[in-house]
């Protein structure tokens, strides 16, 4: 049983955990990812840009944000289902930096230049596998073709085995604000099970570097679930994060599907932690946290109470999009680079998967969108519930109703019936004129936000997603 107290939150037994440990999306856009379909593509894609361009003449448009995946890292981490690209040839990147360059270009003709950005984040695959120069001319040319608002979030995944102190400097001579290391775990036989070596030591030594550097946030990876941890080992990493007390943690649960991702099946599955490990590792990294002080944001993120992200949280602010939760209000999410997602008014889109592919497209002038979504009606209501369930871990049907012109016990009469298990598991709370996530419940909040998830409910079919817990 995890302890109760005002310090370190709600009771959380390990019978709960079990009963909900069960696969389901992680909401980073409705509908998900999966139901993205091939016919929006390239002209569809146009169009939604064409409508923003046409917005902003009228009565001006809200900031963009920008994201940018590199797809290359020089080795291969088993755990990983990223889309990426294995090469020690950094000459591979100046094809690439051009093909961004031209995918830049492409959206510049059609929203003009200087368009404001907001949140601009550095994904991947690795990107400091680009030189420093490289990351520099890269910079230069979105700063070129926009222009990045004051007070900017500017992001970057670091491999914290590709960076020293100076590389960091350059960042921040770069206007990168924030860093993420991946550090996933800290034990060195999990390490080594997993394909990715790095010491604590060295990590530590880059997040004081960072810190002298006057980054404004520090993010810290880590994965539960994988080969060789057990409840004791990953107790230990828990304390070390701890100590090196970044602003945000991620705390993500390993899934298992080699089927889907090739190098998850250098991985023993012989050697993958039982069901009843991982939930005890969960909870222990909950309560482990918590008393270190951080604020539990939702799903798997914490942050500590002076970061803004736990700011956003208190102030009912928390904003959810393709990567992660953010304090940055809605807003139209560009994506640049290989099997990249985007967001442009009511649709999605993502990039071609390959790098033939992709830069087959821009080479012929064409924008590399391979599949997408304009969301219907129904999509766009069930996406402010679920969004805000997310977020804010309530719904009020007020809201719902005047914006989307429906009748909440009505049209979701079926979900609220759904709902009633939850909320006789304290998880969940029906109000006259609202649906409000308890405390506890929201350490389950995917499993709240799935019932109003129409296309899940039709297929059943989850295995393709990661556990909930």
């Amino acid at each position: 049983m995890l302890s109760d107290t005002s310090a370190t939150g709600p009771v959380l037994t390990e019978s709960l955990l079990q009963r909900l440990d069960v696969p389901g999306p992680r909401y980073t856009s409705y509908p998900t990812a999966d139901r993205f379909v091939e016919a929006f593509g390239p002209a569809e894609y146009r169009q939604a840009l064409e409508q923003r361009a046409q917005g902003a003449t009228v009565g001006g448009t809200p900031p963009l944000s920008i994201y940018v995946h590199i797809p290359f890292c020089e080795s291969v981490c088993y755990y990983c289902a990223c889309n990426k690209v294995i090469t020690k040839h950094h000459d591979r990147a100046e094809e690439y930096l051009q093909a961004l360059e031209a995918e830049i270009a492409l959206h510049v003709a059609v929203l003009g230049t200087g368009k404001a950005v907001s949140q601009l984040h550095f994904g991947g695959g690795s990107p400091t596998f680009l030189s420093d120069a490289e990351i520099e001319r890269l910079m230069n040319v979105l700063r070129g073709a926009f222009r990045i608002a004051p007070g900017a979030e500017l992001s970057i995944e670091v491999d914290p085995r590709t960076v020293s102190a100076e590389r960091l400097q350059h960042l921040a001579r770069l206007g990168f604000n924030r860093l993420s290391f991946g550090v996933q775990d800290f034990d060195t036989e999990v390490q080594k099970a997993v394909h990715r070596v790095q010491s604590y030591e060295s990590v530590r030594e880059l997040v004081l570097s960072a810190r002298a550097l006057g980054f404004e946030s520090l993010n810290v990876d880590l994965i539960y679930g994988l080969p060789k941890q057990t409840p004791e080992s990953f107790a230990r990493t828990v304390e070390r994060v701890g100590e090196l007390r970044p602003d945000r943690i991620a705390l993500y649960a390993y899934a298992h599907l080699p089927a889907r991702f090739k190098p998850q099946r250098r991985i023993d599955p012989a050697q993958l932690p039982p069901p009843g490990h991982r939930v005890q590792m969960l909870g222990n990294a909950i309560q482990g946290f918590l008393g270190f002080g951080y604020t539990y944001i939702g799903m798997d993120h914490f942050a500590l109470p002076g970061d803004s992200l736990a700011a956003a949280k208190r102030q009912g602010r928390l904003h959810r999009n393709f990567q992660g939760y953010s304090t940055q209000p809605d807003c139209d999410l560009i994506g640049l680079g290989v099997s990249a997602i985007g967001r442009m008014g009511p649709t999605y889109s993502q990039n071609a998967k390959t790098l033939p592919e992709y830069y087959d497209a821009v080479r012929q002038g064409q924008f590399p969108v391979v599949r997408g979504l304009a969301l219907t009606r129904d999509d766009l209501v069930r996406r402010a519930v679920i969004m805000a369930l997310m977020c804010q871990g309530r719904v009020e049907f007020e809201s719902i109703e005047l914006a989307h012109l429906v009748n909440m016990r009505e049209y979701f009469a079926t979900e609220l019936e759904v709902l009633q298990p939850l909320v006789e598991m304290g998880l969940v709370e029906i109000e006259p004129d609202a649906i409000q996530v308890t405390p506890r419940g929201w350490y389950f909040v995917r499993g709240v936000a799935m019932v109003f998830d129409r296309h899940l409910r039709a297929d059943q079919t989850r295995e393709r997603f990661s556990r909930i817990i």
